[in-house]
């Protein structure tokens, strides 16, 4: 009887998920193009027959900033002016996120985006670069150094999705079937808003209402959600690109590694295997830092990359 029970629970609840989930979602009010013209900042290249929006600032050589899952180049903004100084700056938008387009939600991974990444650098004959990458940025940045080195200079990685980890509670829950539908189709951004605090900051108090709304803007393009969940439930899944990291420990490229000691998304020991699998590799770590500590530091973060790419 109590299996019974249950079970017409699980099924009432799936239904009722089934039957609510199209009348919530309402998030994806936005078409590309619109929300380009509104909120877009950068520029535009095509690369692969798809639009890829960027932030491009100063000159010398050049260094590509590559987001994190979730973001967009917003995430750089306290880095882009100081690093601008002595450098090429290019923070780009993966596909999927901020401005750029939207692909079939299949259509990700770690290798189509260091084809992104090439195709970007090939686009605006950027023979060689320096890549810094952040969570998922700098587990595509170690893709693109493994199978392209002959494209990239040096590396900074930070808080970097390389080495396998455990998941996030917040995170298991979106991963679930239905669940993360459900909780993505729920109106408003509160949700979102709360995984930013608590997981990429240390101190709350600096993803400031502001900040947040700017980071999820980008979110009412059409697509995606969908290209989240995938992202969530296929990419960011073991094994990463431990393969790639194996392959760049038999090679020669200066890497920098800068990891916050209170990340709740990527535990630090995942860098510090990372920093003992590169012997040249260098890995700072930053106390009181959530999963940016290039952003809940800028300063430290700025003075610490020039000096590295200098």
């Amino acid at each position: 009887m109590k299996l019974f029970i249950t079970l017409f629970i699980i099924v009432g609840a799936l239904v009722l998920i089934v039957i609510i989930l199209p009348q919530l979602t309402s998030k994806e009010t936005c078409t590309h193009e619109e929300t380009v013209q509104k909120f877009a900042k950068g520029k535009f290249v095509t690369v692969d027959g798809k639009k890829v929006h960027y932030v491009e600032a100063g000159d010398g050589p050049p260094i590509i900033l590559i987001h994190g899952f979730l973001y967009h180049a917003v995430m750089w903004k306290k880095n882009i002016d100081a690093l601008a100084g002595k450098f090429k700056v290019y923070a780009i938008d993966l596909w999927g996120w901020g401005y750029s387009e939207r692909l079939g939600e299949k259509e990700y991974g770690f290798e189509r985006y260091g084809k992104q990444i090439v195709g970007f650098m090939d686009a605006l004959n950027i023979k060689k670069a320096a890549l810094a990458g952040q969570s998922m940025g700098g587990g595509i940045s170690v893709y693109v150094a493994a199978h392209y080195p002959e494209k990239v200079d040096r590396l900074i990685l930070v808080a970097p999705a390389v080495i396998p980890y455990p998941m996030t509670t917040i995170g298991k829950i979106y991963q679930s079937p239905f669940i993360g539908e459900f909780m993505n189709a729920i109106p408003g951004d509160a949700l979102m808003k709360n995984n930013i605090r608590t997981v990429w900051f240390y101190d709350k108090t600096k993803a400031t209402e502001e900040y947040c709304k700017e980071v999820l803007q980008p979110h009412c393009i059409k697509g995606s959600y969908a290209g989240m969940m995938f992202i969530l439930r296929n990419v960011l899944k073991e094994p990463y690109v431990e393969k790639e990291a194996d392959l760049l420990s038999k090679m020669n490229i200066p890497t920098l590694i800068i990891h916050g000691r209170e990340d709740l998304a990527i535990p630090l020991d995942r860098s510090k295997r990372l920093n003992e699998l590169w012997k040249g590799s260098k890995l700072v770590i930053f106390d009181r830092a959530g999963h940016s500590p290039h952003e809940e530091y800028p300063e430290k973060f700025n003075k610490l990359a020039v000096e590295f790419l200098s």
